[in-house]
């Protein structure tokens, strides 16, 4: 009927008739009737209210549909002529444009010709740095200032390279924790940070800053910590100011001076203790391993996630696929600091390490991958790394003989799995936090496409692209 009022309105302009109505005819002298009044009607006008203003804050909220020529779902599976309805932060409706209706009014995003997927989630990366030598100029050379600048540039390359969630398992002096509350608080535009603070190290090790003279005190590039007292109490001073998930260098690396690649580092019983301390402080921990004997000590004590694997033997792939241990395997800077180290400032120590096991480590990722441990997405992004994250889905195709499905499922569904977010992220579904990106043509047949983003959204706000027929 014309002129009609909205039904929340007639509702509430009913409410109002009952409450006069019983102003009128009733006594309200009358103590009883007076306290049952009370406790009836005022509750029910409470929630009247409170109908009224959620039902008015959604019809505020408004809608956004985007239509595509497909949807990679980020769970293996696909949806041809996609509409995918946004309100507020959210995902509303995900389904086929056939039987899923856009609402009047809605913001149209018309992607024809793109392939619309999750927001992809890159498990391993150092936003915060910039460097080609795993820190060690940096601790001496720089401060905490330059690590926050560092940031705020990577985070934008990030974000435009399609990347909407990272997991960094790296900083010092709360740079990354620093950057990951400015970037919610929408100070500076980035991904949203999972942040791990200062990774922990022996003394010697991964994390530490070796082969100067003892005279010069030099702190690490981690946090360096020994023995079992040590990672408890590492582990609450990450959680204390602010940590999402714990870092520990569990075998020597490839950037570190003086350490061998494939020799463990810490005890199983220290890994034991820092994952126990983590897990009942509601942590994850991640682990750096490329040893064998490194990697299968960092699964028995309770490692969410492998980092790097790169000599990964049986006795390995055994015993992560029996634990459900993630490996995330960084092919792209290994292969750089193997490739071009020289170019980008790599110390020649760090390129004999890398050269030496290029050929073991592809071999034994591929087994693990062919073997069916389970893999998460991460480049190890550092340098010039930033913004170039999406190379590495070329890499496991190539290396690791992984289909391009399976590749793209590993920085969406179980990237979020490992980190712990599938409920909120990881996928394009109904009801979870709306980071959407879209690609030209169809990455299903060429990986190369994932290096080209056009439009991104975070979070129902779109940061990149976005070519809009207005309401409909």
């Amino acid at each position: 009927m014309a002129g009609a009022s909205p039904a929340w309105v007639s509702t509430r302009s009913r409410r109002e008739r009952i409450f006069a109505t019983a102003s009128i005819t009733c006594d309200l002298t009358d103590p009883y009737l007076t306290t049952m009044l009370r406790r009836t009607l005022i509750p029910l006008a409470t929630l009247a209210c409170a109908l009224g203003t959620s039902i008015l804050a959604a019809q505020a909220t408004p809608i956004t549909a985007i239509r595509a020529d497909r949807l990679i779902v980020g769970d293996g599976t696909t949806i041809d002529r996609p509409v995918v309805l946004v309100q507020g932060d959210r995902f509303l409706a995900v389904g086929p444009a056939a039987s899923t209706r856009i609402p009047s009014g809605a913001r149209i995003i018309d992607l024809t010709g793109h392939t619309l997927l999750p927001g992809l989630i890159d498990s391993h990366t150092h936003i915060n740095s910039s460097d080609s030598d795993g820190g060690d100029m940096a601790v001496l050379r720089e401060t905490g200032a330059h690590a926050a600048i560092y940031g705020v540039v990577n985070a934008r390359k990030t974000l435009d390279a399609g990347f909407t969630s990272i997991r960094d398992v790296g900083a010092t002096n709360g740079a990354d924790i620093a950057l990951r509350d400015l970037i919610a608080k929408g100070v500076v535009p980035g991904p949203r940070i999972f942040a791990a603070g200062p990774s922990l190290g022996i003394t010697g090790g991964h994390a530490d800053v070796n082969g100067w003279s003892p005279l010069v005190s030099i702190p690490g590039t981690g946090l360096i910590v020994d023995g079992v007292e040590g990672m408890r109490k590492a582990v609450r001073q990450n959680v204390k100011y602010g940590s999402d998930h714990i870092k520990i260098t569990a075998t020597g690396g490839i950037l570190s001076v003086g350490d061998a690649v494939d020799h463990a580092q810490y005890s199983e019983e220290e890994l034991r203790a820092a994952v126990d301390e983590a897990a009942r402080l509601g942590r994850k921990v991640a682990m750096h391993a490329h040893g064998a004997e490194g990697i299968v000590t960092a699964v028995r004590a309770g490692a969410a996630s492998i980092e790097h694997g790169s000599l990964i033997d049986d006795t390995g792939i055994a015993i992560m696929k029996e634990k459900g241990t993630y490996l995330v395997p960084t092919l792209i800077i290994l292969d750089e600091i193997a490739r071009d180290g020289e170019k980008k400032g790599v110390p020649a120590s760090s390129i004999a390490k890398a050269r030496a096991i290029e050929g073991e480590r592809r071999v034994r990722l591929r087994a693990a991958w062919q073997g069916g441990v389970k893999f998460a997405f991460g480049t190890d992004a550092t340098g010039d790394i930033h913004g170039r994250n999406a190379e590495e889905f070329v890499l496991m195709q190539q290396q690791l003989g992984s289909t391009p499905m399976d590749a793209i499922r590993s920085a969406t569904s179980a990237a979020a799995d490992l980190i712990g977010v599938a409920d909120q992220l990881g996928t394009v579904s109904s009801g979870k936090l709306a980071d959407l990106i879209a690609v030209e043509g169809n990455p299903l047949d060429d990986l190369r496409r994932m290096q080209r983003v056009p439009f991104v959204m975070k979070a129902g706000e779109v940061y990149k692209g976005a070519a809009t027929t207005g309401g409909r």
